[in-house]
């Protein structure tokens, strides 16, 4: 694919990421090279080097960007229209579908087979990815912490619970292949209970702290 002339540097970009996330899907992140991103995206290696630096730069943009989709939806303002459980929904809602994306999917497949040759690849997942959304979920407990709307002694490990609930075996299975990403209607079921359980608990008898 040869770039056109009257396309201006984001489209570029945006060609050059979609190629390498292919590249690095189909190859794995060792094998892929940048003359294979090139030969899909049209371009040249200096493009690739002074829009990115370097294989390295390119992966980190493609989990950058997915992280960049993952937080841009995420209700942090629960002194608004949002009960915090309606906040905890929508962002259970949208953190799933990011999950169980195929690029979100591909990318974590590289990352786990690429964990022992590259680990700073894989430090740069976390922080980017996980991380990121973790620590952007711990402000939203925290604001509701500070309206007495929770009682939470660690927020950031709160949030790490939630993330991981809504993680849970569905994004391990369709990551081994052994099931597709869930329908919409098995998404949200998911994302209901783990907030219930996590505002609620699962004791028959509830009671406050």
């Amino acid at each position: 694919m040869t770039a056109s002339k009257s396309q201006g540097p984001e489209s570029r970009r945006e060609r050059l990421l979609q190629a390498a996330a292919e590249v690095f899907f189909e190859q794995g992140y060792a094998a892929a090279s940048v003359d294979a991103i090139i030969a899909r995206a049209g371009g040249s290696k200096r493009n690739i080097y002074s829009e990115f630096g370097n294989k390295e730069g390119l992966f980190t943009a493609i989990v950058r960007q997915n992280s960049d989709e993952a937080l841009a939806t995420l209700p942090i303002d629960v002194q608004g229209d949002l009960s915090l459980q309606q906040s905890l929904t929508a962002f259970g809602r949208h953190l799933m579908a990011v999950y169980m994306s195929p690029a979100v999917i591909g990318v974590y497949q590289i990352v786990v087979t690429e964990a022992k040759r590259f680990p700073e690849l894989v430090r740069t997942f976390y922080e980017q990815g996980p991380g990121r959304t973790t620590r952007r979920l711990a402000e939203v407990l925290e604001a509701a912490r500070s309206r007495d709307l929770v009682r939470i002694d660690d927020c950031e490990l709160a949030a790490g619970h939630f993330v991981g609930m809504i993680r849970d075996n569905l994004h391990l299975q369709v990551v081994l292949g052994l099931r597709a990403a869930p329908t919409k209607a098995e998404a949200e079921a998911a994302v209901a209970s783990a907030v219930d359980v996590f505002l609620h608990g699962i004791c028959a008898e509830r009671t406050s702290r």
